[in-house]
């Protein structure tokens, strides 16, 4: 059976899908590629009429799981006033749902630690895609009129990139959840998004 260019493309995106799950719960060590086609419902020996190699998929998968994450927070930014837009994906990132759904999580968060053991390939996607999300950072940090966003930004994203991961280490639910708690509310106080600061810019 001959299939059309639109089933293929369906077919590559569906894989994406399942191989992005499966890379930030499992990591790119463990995920399988047998395991990724069968959750797609195909066999093995289609994988490569899609990727050339199981690095391929990684990379691809990589790269897609960073763009799922900026188009997510685009969306729920979207018609917000800056300050409210900055202090929104700060609540977003450093939170408790963040923490405890790691498989639709930031890849940051999720595979750092798995890093040394890749690919120059993978660790490049990795690289990229971490330089994407300090812009818009940046940009977002810029927007609320805080002074060097471009400097302070990745400062910002390591505190709370670094937050989430260690409390996913914590088995104390009450000090997991203290220790996201207080980390939103210090960015936030350095980045002056104050009860005021948010309430007079509501008022403009």
């Amino acid at each position: 059976m001959r299939y059309t260019q639109t089933h293929r493309e369906e077919t590559h995106r569906k894989l994406l899908k399942v191989a992005a799950a499966a890379l930030r719960n499992k990591g790119p060590d463990r995920l399988g590629v047998a395991d990724v086609m069968k959750a797609a419902g195909l066999t093995h020996g289609g994988f490569y009429a899609h990727f050339k190699s199981k690095d391929a998929l990684l990379s691809e998968t990589l790269a897609e799981i960073f763009a799922q994450s900026q188009r997510r927070v685009g969306r729920m930014l979207e018609g917000l006033p800056p300050k409210h837009a900055l202090a929104t994906y700060i609540d977003f990132y450093v939170s408790t749902r963040h923490r405890d759904d790691p498989s639709n999580g930031c890849p940051i968060t999720a595979l750092n630690s798995d890093l040394p053991r890749q690919s120059r390939k993978f660790r490049s996607t990795f690289e990229s895609g971490v330089n994407r999300l300090s812009d818009l950072l940046a940009r977002l940090i810029d927007d609320a009129r805080v002074p060097d966003a471009k400097r302070i930004a990745p400062a910002i994203l390591a505190a709370m990139a670094g937050a989430v991961a260690l409390s996913r280490t914590i088995s104390d639910p009450q000090l997991s959840d203290d220790l996201l708690a207080s980390t939103r509310a210090g960015i936030k106080a350095r980045l002056g998004l104050t009860d005021l600061a948010l309430a007079s810019e509501t008022a403009l």
